[in-house]
């Protein structure tokens, strides 16, 4: 039996339907912000026509976000909140851990009591910035169990780690600003005289690096793990320190890589905090008036500007996409460079 071309025709349309019905049609999310392009080379990292995807919102401080290859997800504090949420493509925004910081009967002393800075740590876990216990931990995904790594320098009491990086042989490079204490500087709870950026080593040893930065916050290395970055949340001096590491992970050198105080105001929220660096070592810094786009030479490229203060950023998904906790907010962006 033969068919006519207009049964073929209509069949043919009608599994085309069909095939279209069984693909989910991609979410649309709502676009904020602007990318501000101060250099032409800003568009070998990000196209001239990515735009600024607002993800999910309703956090009080949304910061540390780390995305995790294993499962395919985003995981970000909220610090004041003192939670861990999760987010992925499939699913959306969820609490994964509550609390993620401080889970004793008593918080008053606490001005920020959740986890803050979190980074992937060895497999099935993360690393994790904990205000509310005061240390730098461990915890297990699967079971959500915290494991606390160092907790006192020579004694004192750490004042709230707010960022961590890990280098290559297992070291982790952490600062230790005053935020997550009621009256910061001023509270009773602080032991220690300044706010320090540490090195704790694989066997568990603590050194202290630098003692003299105001508000120490974001932290991150080089490519090459022979310069230390460290972002300095003073308005007064709100700066990106650089530090020569050497083989021992010992710093020397401290020079200013970028100072963003002229821009510092209402009209560009924000100061520096968290930062990623990109295979090359482009710098994408939170600062003044969003990300900040800097060559390792700190000379500037151009910004994320999300519209609200910027809190922190890490690269994603395959690798080409740059997530952002921008205050109550998490956005993305699209690079053509890779984390």
């Amino acid at each position: 039996m033969t068919l006519s071309r207009r049964a073929i025709l209509a069949g043919a349309a009608a599994l085309s339907t069909a095939a279209c019905a069984s693909v989910a049609p991609a979410v649309r999310h709502p676009t904020v912000g602007r990318i501000v392009r101060e250099d032409p080379a800003l568009d070998r990292l990000i196209a001239p026509d990515a735009v600024i995807e607002r993800l999910a919102e309703g956090f009080t401080w949304s910061e540390g976000p780390v995305w995790i290859a294993d499962g395919g997800y985003l995981l970000f504090s909220d610090v004041p909140q003192n939670r861990i949420h999760r987010w992925s493509a499939r699913d959306g925004a969820s609490v994964f851990m509550s609390p993620s910081g401080y889970d004793g009967p008593d918080a008053s002393g606490f001005r920020e009591p959740g986890s803050n800075g979190l980074i992937a740590g060895p497999a099935g876990s993360i690393l994790m910035a904990d205000h509310g216990n005061r240390a730098i931990a461990r915890v297990d995904l699967a079971t959500k169990a915290k494991t606390l790594l160092a907790t006192h320098y020579q004694g004192k009491r750490f004042n709230s780690p707010n960022d961590l990086v890990q280098a290559a042989d297992g070291a982790i490079f952490f600062t230790d600003p005053p935020y997550g204490l009621k009256d910061m500087a001023q509270s009773p709870l602080k032991e220690l005289p300044y706010s320090g950026v540490y090195r704790l080593a694989p066997d568990g040893e603590v050194t202290l690096l630098e003692d003299s930065l105001t508000f120490p916050n974001g932290v991150a290395l080089s490519p090459d793990q022979r310069t230390l970055y460290v972002t300095v949340s003073d308005p007064a001096r709100a700066v990106i320190m650089a530090y020569d590491l050497d083989r021992a992970g010992r710093t020397s050198g401290g020079r200013v890589l970028r100072d963003f105080t002229a821009m510092v105001g209402a009209s560009a929220p924000g100061l520096p905090d968290g930062l990623a660096v990109d295979a090359q070592g482009h710098l994408f810094v939170t600062g003044p008036g969003g990300v900040h786009v800097l060559t390792p030479e700190g000379r500037s490229l151009g910004r994320i500007d999300t519209g609200a203060a910027a809190a922190n950023c890490a690269f994603g998904e395959d690798g080409r996409t740059l997530f952002i906790t921008s205050g109550a907010f998490l956005v993305r962006v699209r690079t053509l460079t890779r984390g």
